[in-house]
């Protein structure tokens, strides 16, 4: 192929995607690539996998998916954090009398 031929493709492409980080699915290729895999990538790169006929523009309803399923699993991966920073002190039995008692009211 013609070297002006594809980067003009690959311009006139990247000019038709309105967003700036639009979802591509995947297509098979006789490489091994695997068909439906989901990716968010810069306009760039998704007109240069269109042109080169290894992904597709998703379609709304299946942008809309991943990305909900890409902001449920930062909310796990947020979650598990958060869990992982829970602090915890181990305390003698003398050291809990002693701060029961630090705590009770005074008497009088």
């Amino acid at each position: 192929m013609d070297l002006k031929v594809f980067y003009r493709k690959v311009r006139e492409t990247e000019a038709g995607i309105a967003e700036a980080y639009p979802v591509v699915v995947s297509e098979e290729t006789p490489d091994g690539g695997r068909a439906g895999v989901r990716s968010e990538v810069s306009r760039e790169v998704a007109a240069r996998m269109i042109v080169e006929g290894r992904a597709r523009l998703a379609t709304a309803e299946e942008a809309a998916e991943f990305r909900e399923q890409a902001l449920e699993a930062k909310r796990q991966a947020e979650a598990q954090a958060a869990a992982s920073r829970v602090q915890l002190t181990v305390v003698s039995e003398a050291e809990l009398r002693a701060l029961k008692n630090a705590l009770r009211p005074a008497k009088g």
